[in-house]
């Protein structure tokens, strides 16, 4: 169940809740939107495969816990507007630098992983669930309701996409370190690389 799956049975994209570190959660008030009752909406996202709990609160949201934290990084590359942020300084107080540091620091993960034979069949997002991994799904997990939202707020958003990568690479890294043979864990961290590559502007070539 992909985040656009789970839009399409709701009729707008879910909003992620919490840090996803022990339980990745959805909230959404698409029933209160559509003036519908929630208590059928939730039946039909039970039936989502990858769901695993769909509540009802007292306010009439939707609290939707997923079981397949990994689908956030499933999407189609999108076109975000590049924001004017100088190249200069190569800081980290430069959110210019931070982000395209990112972008590239998932370039070299992709070049790294062919060349080091990192395998590139199915992917098991469930390795995926460590702290860090969970940090950049989670800010992934935004990406369909900044779409379309009137006031997605990309700069602040990239930065913390960026931030949250950066901290996955030094500390979950994609690819085997020292004569660590490659294993599937480092094939699901290459995927998730290639989602914040995807997002993240950068170079065109590196």
């Amino acid at each position: 169940m992909t985040p656009v799956e789970l839009a399409e049975v709701l009729g707008e994209p879910p909003v992620p809740e919490g840090t996803w570190e022990r339980e990745a959660i959805y909230v959404s008030a698409a029933a209160l939107r559509r003036r519908v009752p929630a208590g059928p909406l939730a039946e039909r996202v039970r039936g989502l495969a990858g769901v695993a709990a769909v509540e009802v609160r007292g306010d009439g949201f939707l609290r939707i816990v997923v079981g397949e934290p990994a689908e956030a990084m499933l999407f189609e590359p999108p076109r975000l507007p590049e924001p004017s942020w100088p190249d200069f300084p190569r800081t980290w107080d430069n959110p210019g630098f931070v982000v395209r540091y990112g972008h590239v620091r998932a370039s070299w993960v992709l070049r790294w992983a062919r060349e080091l034979g990192v395998p590139s069949g199915e992917v098991r997002g469930e390795l995926l669930d460590g702290a860090y991994d969970r940090r950049v799904l989670r800010v992934l997990a935004e990406l369909p309701g900044r779409l379309v939202s009137r006031d997605p707020g990309w700069e602040a958003y990239l930065v913390r996409l960026a931030l949250a990568y950066h901290d996955a690479h030094e500390r979950a890294p994609a690819v085997p370190v020292g004569d660590r043979p490659a294993g599937p864990v480092h094939a699901a961290r290459v995927r998730l690389a290639r989602a914040v590559r995807d997002v993240l502007p950068g170079p065109d070539r590196l």
